[in-house]
């Protein structure tokens, strides 16, 4: 990816009538998919008030890169919903069209540190996009909300 083309930020969002979404890249598809379920949890919590002390193992399959990227950020957001577990960092150890597994590391929910930002229902494929370019990894997402 030429330097001068890429963003300052591992995402950026944007705008979308009732929905919210992002754009993200990476040098590699892991760093992609680890920098996608790190802006996933920057729209739904204050990340500056989690850190990241327990691993939460992560694994998600797909048919190829757009439905392997629903359902790895549809796991991510299990954990925060479900599990109650918000996750600062993530590292992805395999990453091919159709299987991903790594693990993000985050805590248990606490009312009195961790603040909510946006509700996130779901993971859409409207307007999705994930694609390797010259020089790394590029995708868009839009999220439910």
């Amino acid at each position: 990816m030429n330097e001068d083309l890429k963003p300052p930020a591992m995402f950026e969002l944007i705008e979308h009538t009732a929905d919210i979404g992002f754009r993200t890249w990476g040098k590699t598809a892991a760093e992609l998919f680890e920098n996608a379920a790190g802006a996933l949890m920057a729209v739904a919590v204050e990340i500056e008030t989690v850190e990241a002390r327990e691993p939460y193992p992560l694994a998600a399959e797909g048919l190829d890169y757009e439905s392997l990227m629903v359902n790895w950020l549809s796991e991510v957001l299990y954990a925060l919903d479900a599990k109650r577990t918000p996750l600062r960092r993530f590292e992805v150890s395999e990453v091919t069209p159709a299987r991903i597994t790594g693990q993000g590391w985050g805590e248990r929910w606490n009312p009195a540190r961790h603040r909510a930002k946006l509700i996130v229902k779901g993971v859409t494929y409207h307007q999705l996009q994930v694609e390797e370019r010259a020089g790394g990894w590029y995708a868009q997402v839009v999220l439910d909300i």
